[in-house]
């Protein structure tokens, strides 16, 4: 009976570890993944904290995109929801002047092309891209 004890003891303090490591992976890989939206918004124009919350993150990356905010309902039926995150990629490829071959690396690899989206010296150009190029600084499309 007491090695039963010493078991379970030991299966708890195990459980707690693994409850711990998990916890502590998570939140490093929520900060790996939100670090560049926090950024790219930041490069937008939007106020960066809104990459923290979820779901209002989508509505804000929906508006730099140049989609219609309603769409964020389409993201919860699956498979749509593949099409139109797509969709929604190509705009945020197009509003910071790259094109599809940007937007296949996002759908691909999106915690790459989001750093490298934070860190090249693209700039953002209106939602989809609309902006007039009058409206930028000289140089801002080197």
């Amino acid at each position: 009976m007491h090695t039963l004890l010493a078991v379970t003891t030991t299966d708890t303090a195990a459980s707690g570890g693994a409850a711990a490591g998990g916890l502590i992976a998570g939140l490093i890989g929520y900060v790996i993944a939100v670090l560049p939206i926090y950024f790219i918004f930041t490069k937008a124009g939007e106020a960066g904290w809104q990459a923290l919350i979820p779901i209002w993150n989508t509505i804000v990356l929906l508006k730099i995109s140049g989609k219609p905010v309603w769409w964020i309902v389409l993201f919860l039926i699956p498979i749509v929801n593949i099409v139109f995150l797509i969709l929604t990629y190509h705009g945020l490829s197009v509003s910071f002047g790259h094109g599809a071959g940007f937007t296949v690396g996002l759908v691909l690899l999106p915690v790459i092309f989001f750093y490298i989206l934070w860190l090249d010296g693209s700039t953002y150009r209106g939602p989809g891209g609309t902006g007039a190029l009058s409206d930028r600084p000289a140089g801002a499309y080197a």
